[in-house]
């Protein structure tokens, strides 16, 4: 019956739905704009607005490190928006679900199953565990936050594969003369503002994006199954839309048609309570008030805390959480990433010590990286660093004229170190492997190493040595070493090096890490 109701009506008879369209377009374009330009980013945090309008962000973020950050402030937007007009985020400005309001894939199962009321307390479970977690100095449930999905399923998966799909395209319809031109004009229109000047390498891209892809397809179970059942920050909002001034109501109008039962896409109007609705899972969408052919749905100021659900937290529940958070952080730490990577590299400006209970794992930082040096963390850093940034050098290097992911972190766990700054943080210190160099184990001429280091006072040095080929022949090799004082870690030896495979020079954690360029001599290594 809706949705014959919905068709015959226009545009301009669904005024408020037809708005909340136009408006969550616009904040989705405004996302990806934002999305795009955050490549590179030096000046600011701007391109970050999204991540730190996150409430659930700033909450955790300030559970774990006991302290608010500047930044963290832009949320107190998205709360007072709440307190004042219940879960509109979530349907008018959260990018994830206007993506999944425009891909309606529960309609191809027309409605075979759909999880029963009790599944939408899983979502204040996700929310209670990562509460509790972050008290403990944990974050790594911050994996499943909306934003955070969305922006590091776009950074690491979606974009490169979409930038090799291009690619692709180019390479194959460049063979045609006549299409060179037009296809050297696109590229040049797409580069590097949209698509990266050179290609990059993003390892498990198809894990992250996968996860991407994974919660969109939850749409054929239910409309918006993502935000009905598993949205921890959709719980926090939800929770707080029971006190929320603007709500809806039935006027005495109503003769119980079911139309909005059937529009309403969160599936919370109950025909059973004389179709009232529970506003911690309303959206806002007002799908309802439109369809409404008598007027019997409206939207007014309700000054009184709506009644808890069955499937809202509880004292039980909140034990259970709480018992979980504590038994699954005493579980984690029983290993310490730190002592078993050697190689998982923090990016400039982090603390070493404090990084896993700061980062809330968005994203944000390997979409900011020009080079991608950063990617996601996936064994390097145990448990308690999953999907944290790493650097990994042989995917690409830390430019040294570059300070972009301190400048793009939402809660600074990257702190935003002018560049002058930034140039003196130690990252690492490279070795050389002589069993892998080809000047040392080979006695073939490559000072590549020394080539690229972009330091002012270069952290390799080249020493002549005199080398005997198998001819016999007496030869001058400049063979490369390391000054450890001098190093960052930056990493451009290590990718730049010839070797094929593991490079013969590599960036590993040091005890200096993180602190200053610098020390007392000049200590050699190799």
């Amino acid at each position: 019956m809706a949705p014959n109701a919905r068709k015959r009506r226009g545009v301009f008879s669904r005024p408020w739905t037809s708005l909340r369209k136009l408006i969550q377009a616009l904040a989705l374009l405004a996302f990806l704009v934002l999305f795009v330009l955050a490549r590179g980013e030096t000046p600011g945090s701007t391109t970050n607005l999204f991540l730190r309008l996150n409430p659930l962000l700033a909450l955790v973020n300030l559970f774990a490190t006991k302290a608010l950050v500047a930044g963290a402030a832009v949320a107190l937007i998205t709360i007072a928006l709440t307190f004042l007009t219940g879960r509109s985020w979530c349907g008018w400005l959260c990018p994830l679900g206007t993506i999944l309001d425009w891909i309606p894939l529960h309609r191809w199962t027309k409605g075979r199953w759909t999880p029963g009321e009790g599944w939408r307390g899983v979502k204040y479970a996700l929310l209670l565990l990562t509460l509790f977690a972050a008290l403990l100095g944990g974050l790594t449930l911050l994996i499943f936050d909306p934003l955070t999905i969305l922006t590091r399923g776009l950074a690491v998966g979606v974009w490169p594969a979409l930038d090799k799909l291009v690619t692709a395209a180019e390479t194959a319809l460049y063979r045609l003369p006549a299409l060179r031109t037009p296809i050297l004009a696109v590229d040049t229109l797409l580069r590097p503002l949209i698509l990266p000047p050179v290609p990059v390498t993003t390892r498990a891209s198809a894990l992250f994006a996968g996860v991407l892809i994974a919660v969109v397809l939850l749409n054929l179970f239910a409309e918006r199954f993502w935000c009905r059942y598993l949205c921890s920050m959709g719980a926090l909002l939800g929770l707080m839309s029971k006190v929320a001034l603007l709500r809806r109501r039935i006027e005495p109008g109503c003769v119980g048609c079911t139309i909005c039962t059937d529009a309403c896409p969160m599936g919370t109007i109950n025909a059973a309570d004389d179709y009232a609705s529970d506003p911690g899972e309303c959206t806002m969408c007002l799908e309802c008030m439109d369809d409404c052919p008598l007027g019997g749905t409206t939207f007014a100021p309700v000054l009184s805390v709506d009644p808890m659900r069955s499937y809202d937290p509880g004292r039980r529940q909140v034990l259970v959480t709480l018992g979980a958070a504590l038994g699954g952080m005493a579980l984690i730490r029983t290993v310490d990433p730190e002592i078993e990577h050697p190689f998982a590299l923090h990016p400039p400006g982090a603390d070493a010590e404090e990084f896993y209970s700061q980062c809330v794992r968005c994203g944000q930082c390997m979409r900011a990286c020009p080079t991608a040096a950063l990617q996601p963390a996936l064994t390097e850093a145990g448990i308690e660093g999953f999907w944290t940034p790493v650097l990994i050098s042989r995917l690409g290097y830390c430019d040294y004229g570059c300070n972009a992911c301190g400048q793009s972190c939402p809660v600074e766990a990257i702190a935003p170190l002018p560049l002058v700054r930034k140039q003196e943080q130690v990252i690492g210190r490279a070795e050389i492997d002589q069993d892998r160099c080809l000047p040392w184990i080979e006695e073939q001429e490559c000072i590549v190493c020394e080539e690229v280091c972009p330091l002012p006072e270069k952290a390799i040095e080249l020493e002549l040595a005199e080398a005997r080929l198998p001819t016999g022949e007496t030869i001058i090799l400049q063979r490369p070493l390391v000054i450890h004082d001098l190093c960052i870690g930056c990493g451009m030896c290590e990718y730049k090096c010839p070797a094929v495979g593991e490079a013969a020079i590599r960036v590993s954690r040091c005890s200096g890490e993180g602190g200053l360029r610098g020390g007392q001599g000049r200590r050699r290594g190799g």
